[in-house]
């Protein structure tokens, strides 16, 4: 409780930001989005409600914000993400005994359509990978070892942008990787991904300088890569392959969980390869691995013929 107690000593909202960094380990990019919501929430208060006290509010209050966002066209996603923001930020008020009675204990999330994400399918990733086979230069390879990464890893996109130098294991064959919450897990990679680490390395060597050098992935200027670069990247590539309106780094990641779950992976260790830390975020992967196993059972059952 030592954290908390300094915590108490600052303003709620510094102590607030602290806390998500120091107690939860959010990502400094994870604590600013709450921060920022709740700064929101307090210009709405002030606005409507005259009041400056963010602390200190009924849950009628937060509805007529709820009801605000959604008449500006706000999505009920976006909406649900700054009522997660004002739950934790009140939940740290009651844990430090700021308050007394949370005001966001009744609330529930509005709903939201299931958005099912469709994988790139086998082909789509042979063909791709075939397009650009023997990449040329530290560019090509870079984007043809970042695709495969994807791929071969299940990593996330932030989790690939911060992959660490010391962290990619030739030797052993493995990757640590750091997951939400500095969650750390060991990934296995193919052998085939570790003769392209190794040309990688080779062109990553010969650039004239590394500003950011503890980083794996750098750009051609020898800096850390930009999440909208690497996003702008797979969509560039899988736009020459695919005609899907998704093609992100997030869809890759659910490729590498469907394909290993068609081809027999069990559930279990797909989670920890993706480090999910219950089977229900992964079991959001199966329908995919359910439409083949219904194909196949088809195609195979005598009662079909």
């Amino acid at each position: 409780m030592l954290i908390i107690e300094i915590l108490i000593m600052k303003t709620n909202k510094e102590a607030f930001g602290d806390y998500l960094l120091l107690e939860k380990k959010y990502s400094p990019h994870t604590a600013q989005a709450y921060l920022n919501d709740l700064i929101s929430f307090e210009y709405f208060l002030k606005e409507n409600f005259d009041q400056e006290n963010v602390d200190l509010v009924n849950y009628s209050q937060i509805r007529s914000w709820i009801v605000f966002l959604v008449d500006q066209g706000i999505s009920n996603v976006s909406v649900n993400r700054k009522m997660a923001s004002l739950k934790a930020f009140y939940k740290f008020l009651l844990k430090t005994k700021q308050i007394a009675l949370n005001p966001m204990l009744k609330h529930k999330s509005l709903k939201v359509p299931k958005v099912v994400q469709v994988p790139f399918s086998e082909k789509e990733l042979k063909d791709l990978l075939s397009e650009i086979e023997i990449p040329v230069g530290f560019e090509e390879v870079r984007d043809k070892l970042i695709v495969e990464m994807f791929y071969v890893t299940g990593m996330r996109r932030a989790e690939l942008i911060h992959l660490m130098i010391k962290n990619v294991d030739l030797s052993s064959g493995v990757i640590k990787v750091l997951g939400k919450r500095n969650k750390e897990r060991i990934i296995p990679i193919l052998p085939i991904i570790s003769s392209q680490i190794g040309s990688y390395l080779k062109e990553r060597d010969d650039l004239e300088s590394i500003a950011d050098s503890d980083y794996f992935f750098v750009s051609k200027k020898g800096l850390k890569m930009s999440e909208s670069f690497v996003y702008r990247l797979i969509n560039s590539y899988f736009s020459r392959v695919s005609e899907k309106v998704k093609k992100s780094p997030h869809v890759l990641r659910h490729t590498f969980a469907t394909h290993l779950l068609n081809n027999g992976a069990d559930l279990n260790s797909v989670k920890e390869l993706l480090g999910h830390s219950s089977l229900a975020s992964t079991q959001v992967y199966t329908h995919n691995s359910l439409a083949e196993l219904k194909k196949v059972y088809k195609g195979a059952h005598p009662r079909n013929k």
